[in-house]
Formats: structure tokens, C-alpha cells, sequence
């Protein structure tokens, strides 16, 4: 199995919008590429919550059957669909994938 962890700080102001709308459309984009591809497990995108200590402003953790389910959906076009609005709204990513 693997485990795929993403972490986004998002911009204060990007695409016409602030960081709180922002990450309310990026958790639906998330949301919305649950059960893309045979083997996707776990798949949890979270904003982070007011009042709790965050670095970042949202998370995604998702499990995997095999490196192989983890491509597919890395290599999935609605997968591939989100990408050019995350990447115009973060300022920062950090990811981590591992095997258990």
C-alpha cells in the first residue's frame, strides 16, 4: 500500500479571489477526484480549521493499493484537470509518499 500526503499554503489573493474561497474550491476540486481509479483506498481533503495550530491551508491524505493505483490517478485527465488552478493558487506544496 501507499500512503500519498499533500500539504497546500495557499496564496493570500489569486484568481480573482481570497485565500478562504480559494480553498473551499480547491477541497471541492479534491473532493470531486475521489474514486477515480481502481485501487484509490482513502482519499480525505481537509481545510484547515480555525483555532487549530496549521502551517498550511489544505490537506489531502489518500491511500493507495499500489504504486501503480497511485500513477493512474496522478495520470488521470479529471485528476489532471485541477492542476493549472492549484498551481495558480498555492504559494507552497510539500508531499510525502511511502509504502507500508
Amino acid at each position: 500500500m501507499i500512503k500519498h500526503i499533500v500539504f497546500w499554503k495557499l496564496k493570500e489573493h489569486a484568481e480573482g479571489q481570497p485565500r478562504a474561497v480559494n480553498a473551499v474550491k480547491m477541497k471541492s476540486l479534491l473532493d470531486a477526484c475521489a474514486h477515480l481509479v481502481p485501487g484509490m483506498l482513502t482519499f480525505e481533503a481537509v481545510l484547515a480549521q480555525p483555532g487549530l495550530e496549521a502551517t498550511y491551508d489544505v490537506a489531502l491524505y489518500s491511500e493507495f493499493a499500489s504504486k501503480e493505483a497511485l500513477d493512474a490517478y496522478q495520470e488521470h485527465p479529471e485528476h489532471c484537470a485541477i492542476k493549472p488552478f492549484i498551481g495558480a493558487v498555492r504559494e507552497a506544496r510539500q508531499c510525502m509518499d511511502y509504502a507500508v
